[in-house]
């Protein structure tokens, strides 16, 4: 099923959740909305699975307007965050509650029943209650149980926020790898840009109610449309500088702007360079002084003291020959190998 929303408008009270959103969503995509907590990302999703009505706008699903559409007639598939499990109920039961509310023959909710707890890896465990299953496995059930009645729309609600992180991302391969098997259109809400990046199709971004950019992962991150998805979507350093025509000066460091907004010559800007567009070593004099280096698996993480502007880190391999002979208090050059500028 394929998605549009037009101009969405949502308040309670006198906070405006959500503000002009207009978006599409292709048939068969998984789709993520990223934004940090309170942007309106899960008001946005209940808006779509018909939970919450918005104040102004429109939603077409294929080529039926469903805005004012009730819930139970668009066919949408709802996964919370904290799986919202009938804990009086088996696994099986469970997966089959959706099929038997719609009255559906008990042999056929039973088969479509294991056939989903088969496809989620969860055979063998049919008979078990949710007090019985770990985290990962409830979640696993819960998206099985929204998978049942064949929905047109699968929407999930910060899926894996109440898993450990090793589980989370066991379940991002997981969710990844079963969308492309069951095939439909899927829309995600998450403030985790590793989970983002991993999974999804496309990223709409969301910033207090409104889209700030939709596009691919790899869009998002080389081609950020505004200074906020610049800072927000992966790790970055933030300064503030001057503009001189094609390059940047902040304090110390000088830099050449590959991207940003047209700027005129002399405007104060903020220059945003991610962790990995730079090069460390040591040198002396240097334009900074390391305060820090911290191991991380295979990479390293190098924090620094600007000289005239303050801190800045750093991420190379774990055997980058440009660490050779750091450490604490050594006096370093730096070489920003990519930039952006906004106006500040």
């Amino acid at each position: 099923m394929r998605i549009r929303c037009e101009g969405l408008h949502k308040s309670f009270g006198d906070f405006q959740v959500v503000r002009d959103l207009s978006f599409e969503v292709e048939s068969g995509s998984l789709v993520a909305l990223l934004g940090a907590s309170g942007s309106g990302k899960s008001t946005i999703l209940r808006i779509l699975a018909g939970l919450e009505k918005a104040d102004a706008g429109s939603i077409h699903f294929d080529d039926l307007d469903a805005t004012h559409l009730h819930a139970r007639a668009r066919e949408i598939g709802f996964v919370f965050q904290h799986y919202a499990l009938f804990r009086h109920l088996t696994v099986e039961e469970n997966v089959a509650f959706g099929l038997k509310i719609r009255k559906a023959p008990r042999e056929i909710a039973r088969a479509r029943a294991m056939e989903l707890i088969e496809l989620v890896g969860l055979k063998g465990f049919e008979k078990r209650y949710p007090s019985q299953l770990s985290g990962g496995q409830r979640q696993r059930v819960a998206l099985a149980r929204a998978l049942a009645p064949s929905p047109k729309l699968l929407l999930l609600d910060e899926p894996f926020a109440a898993v450990d992180a090793k589980v989370r991302e066991e379940l991002r391969q997981w969710l990844r790898k079963l969308h492309d098997e069951v095939g439909v259109t899927s829309i995600f809400v998450t403030h985790d840009q590793d989970e983002a990046l991993a999974v999804s199709d496309e990223i709409l971004v969301i910033h207090e109610g409104r889209l700030e950019q939709k596009g691919t992962p790899q869009q998002i991150l080389d081609e950020p449309a505004s200074a906020y998805v610049a800072s927000f979507v992966g790790e970055v350093n933030v300064f503030e500088g001057v503009f001189e025509g094609d390059c940047a000066r902040a304090g110390a460091l000088h830099a050449k702007i590959h991207e940003g907004s047209p700027l005129p010559l002399g405007a104060d800007i903020r220059m945003i360079v991610r962790t990995y567009d730079m090069k460390f070593w040591c040198e002396e004099p240097g334009v900074a002084t390391v305060r820090r280096i911290l191991p991380l698996g295979d990479r390293v993480r190098v924090h620094a003291d600007v000289d005239g502007l303050g801190s800045i880190v750093g991420q190379f391999p774990r055997r980058s020959s440009l660490l050779e002979g750091m450490g604490a208090g050594s006096r370093i050059q730096i070489e920003i190998t990519k930039a952006r500028a906004y106006p500040r």
